[in-house]
């Protein structure tokens, strides 16, 4: 009973190692509320940055399954992943890359969001986005593409990696002025705002560095 107790995390002693059970759940819980966000936001037609907002980019435009296009895009990043942060964290971003996929796919037929106004979906989908993002960092994982670059700069240079996924964000959203309309082009911008400004602020190495 012990032994269970401490792969589950309840008792964990150790404060700077993750039990694999306590792994599980965060990479599960993080990538389903990425998921969750991702689903408001296409819930008022709006976009994100990252690899994300290309997939949205191809749906939008193209009619493009948005789960398989969000999961081809971030393959090319598995390179700098496994050269750079190790096999480990590849693994698990590939997991968590691999169920947001399916689960932003399949969300649609457990609920639906008939009406929300994209000022609000734009918040409470870059809040959720934010939550997740940062339950998989803290996990040593991610959702690919930028954020695997953000990570590795944030560990190498010190730079935040919330502060580089918005940068680069706002290049991906200003390609969305060639498929959508300015209004919605500005609630997405709003969502990537409150996405990376909430993981800039939350997510430093210095006050969680649990592996």
């Amino acid at each position: 009973m012990t032994q269970l107790i401490n792969a589950l995390g309840v008792w964990n002693t150790s404060a700077t190692r993750h039990t694999p059970i306590e792994d599980v759940q965060g990479i599960f819980s993080g990538s389903l509320i990425s998921a969750l966000g991702l689903y408001v936001l296409a819930s008022a037609g709006l976009l994100t940055g990252s690899t994300a907002g290309v997939a949205f980019l191809l749906h939008y435009a193209f009619g493009v399954n948005f789960g398989l296009a969000f999961f081809m895009l971030n393959l090319p990043f598995f390179w700098l992943s496994w050269k750079r942060l190790g096999m480990v964290f590849t693994l698990k971003t590939f997991v968590a890359i691999g169920l947001t996929a399916v689960l932003a796919d399949v969300q649609s037929r457990f609920f639906s969001i008939s009406s929300i106004h994209p000022a609000w979906a734009a918040l409470l989908g870059g809040l959720l986005l934010g939550f997740g993002l940062l339950a998989l960092y803290r996990h040593r994982a991610s959702l690919g593409g930028v954020g695997i670059l953000g990570i590795y700069l944030q560990e190498r240079f010190g730079v935040r990696a919330g502060l580089v996924q918005l940068a680069i964000d706002m290049c991906v959203l200003a390609a969305a002025f060639f498929v959508t309309t300015p209004p919605v082009v500005f609630y997405s911008v709003l969502g990537a705002i409150v996405l990376n400004l909430f993981v800039a602020i939350n997510h430093r190495s210095d006050r969680y560095i649990a592996l």
